[in-house]
């Protein structure tokens, strides 16, 4: 099948997105999702609310002793 303008378009935008939104934190719930169920079969993917939440203790918990940001 051939790749159209518009196709390509949509491609380019959604990588967009995706980078615009990780460099303001905001997590890959979808990829987190595939990478589980492609490496990790049959064990538990968490919902979006608990992937998120595991997310943001990870990068803002002061208490943790690990520095996740660039400040």
């Amino acid at each position: 099948m051939r790749q159209t303008k518009t196709d390509s378009l949509l491609k380019f935008a959604r990588s967009l997105a995706k980078t615009a939104r990780l460099m303001v934190g905001v997590p890959d719930y979808d990829a987190y999702v595939a990478h589980r169920r492609s490496r990790h079969p049959g064990e538990p993917v968490m919902s979006y609310e608990d992937f998120f939440r595991e997310r943001q203790l990870t990068r803002y918990d002061e208490g943790s002793g690990k520095i996740n940001r660039c400040c």
